[in-house]
């Protein structure tokens, strides 16, 4: 790990388009602006890894979810075949 010191308002580079500004300084508090491509995310550690557990839960679909979200889909299936049969 690279570690550097920073004062207020002094910046660290991050490859040629990602630029992390020391904003503030409050006690034991650092206040950090980050500018990057709006292709980055950036995200806080706690939020990331709730991002990270959402996605594998959402991820794992049991057989029994798939049923239940084929049930939930077959009466709009019904309805766009009377649709279809239906002269218009």
């Amino acid at each position: 790990m690279l570690v550097l010191s920073r004062h207020r308002d002094e910046s660290i580079i991050i490859g040629d388009d990602i630029v992390i500004t020391v904003v503030d300084i409050r006690g034991d508090k650092v206040r950090l602006g980050i500018a990057a491509p709006i292709e980055i995310s950036v995200h806080r550690q706690e939020v990331y890894e709730a991002i990270q557990r959402e996605n594998r839960q959402a991820s794992r679909l049991e057989p029994q979810d798939a049923r239940q979200i084929d049930r939930l889909n077959q009466p709009v299936r019904r309805e766009l075949r009377r649709n279809r049969t239906e002269p218009t």
